[in-house]
């Protein structure tokens, strides 16, 4: 797989696990860029919905994507501190300019105190059986959500406490 370079920009493409496009971000910068690991940072940035709804990020916001965890990470910054939003996930491919993942409905908001409420497991549920979520992508998604649990409690990857201030400092580099 290819990397993007850093300074380049790139979409960020949501798919549910069916193959429909669930969501777009238009523009990402990338600020570091492996076939293992991807960081990218964004502002204001357009999103697409697959409803057709189109709206603005509010806040700065670095990105954590790694090929290997069945999550990704968003670091927003906020007037209060640092919010992380974690999506659980496929893994990221980097193909035809765009990062790609599916989005496997779990979700995990950590506030700046570094504690966290699981979200939508009552779409995680719906969505396994309409669109046949095989037990073995339960096994690894219940696997990784216990990772990402233990970055949390651990303030491990991003995190860490520079890790989102740092990374945005870089961004703000190229602006």
């Amino acid at each position: 797989m290819v990397a993007p370079e850093p300074g380049s920009r790139i979409e960020i493409q949501s798919y549910k696990h069916d193959g429909t496009l669930h969501r777009i971000w238009e523009s990402s910068l990338v600020l570091k860029g492996t076939e293992s690991e991807i960081i990218g940072a964004n502002d204001r940035t357009k999103v697409k919905e697959s409803d057709g709804r189109v709206w603005l990020t509010r806040e700065p916001a670095i990105c954590y994507f790694h090929s290997e965890h069945w999550f990704n990470i968003i670091g927003m910054i906020r007037n209060n501190g640092i919010h992380y939003y974690c999506n659980l996930s496929s893994p990221f491919i980097y193909e035809d300019g765009a990062l790609k993942y599916i989005d496997y409905d779990l979700d995990v908001k950590v506030f700046p105190d570094m504690t966290y409420h699981l979200l939508d497991e009552d779409e995680y549920s719906l969505h396994s059986k309409i669109m046949h979520y095989p037990i073995e992508i339960d096994r690894i998604l219940q696997k990784n959500l216990k990772l990402l649990k233990h970055w949390i409690h651990q303030q491990k990857g991003p995190f860490a406490p520079d890790f989102i201030d740092n990374w945005y400092e870089r961004y703000l580099t190229y602006r």
